[in-house]
């Protein structure tokens, strides 16, 4: 091996070893990489059905089911109005279809209930409900 492709090996190693210790610091997250909890959907469920967050947090939904959902809060997209509660102030949500291995990620910024559903599997009983205390 030459001189100059020794060198290029050593260089190439180099960047190779600081692009992974970036990557290592970046998924160790700030506040608006990680999210403030983590649902996910397996069969017709969503794991936990209820989750406690704070203002300002980010809640994340993970399709690890083969089948296609939503993240649903939207009394006009409900087939049961009782499926729906948003606290005043918060505006309606959904994710649109999620197919399997992908997630949506929603900010919360009013405290309160919000209860919501998936609409393929909404007759199911595929709903959730999230509690946002004040930010801490």
């Amino acid at each position: 091996m030459s001189r100059r492709g020794a060198i290029a090996r050593a260089a190439a190693g180099v960047v190779a070893t600081l692009a992974a210790a970036v990557a290592l610091t970046a998924s160790d997250g700030g506040p608006s990489v990680e999210p403030g909890a983590l649902v996910t959907m397996v069969g017709v469920e969503f794991q936990p059905d209820s989750v406690v967050i704070h203002a300002g947090e980010t809640l994340e939904w993970r399709n690890d089911s083969k089948l296609t959902h939503t993240v649903t809060a939207d009394p006009e997209k409900a087939a049961v109005s009782e499926h729906v509660r948003l606290p005043e102030g918060a505006e309606t949500f959904d994710s649109g279809n999620l197919a399997p291995d992908e997630s949506y990620r929603r900010e919360f910024a009013v405290p309160g209930v919000y209860e919501y559903f998936c609409i393929p599997h909404e007759a199911a009983g595929m709903v959730g409900k999230i509690v946002v205390k004040p930010a801490k």
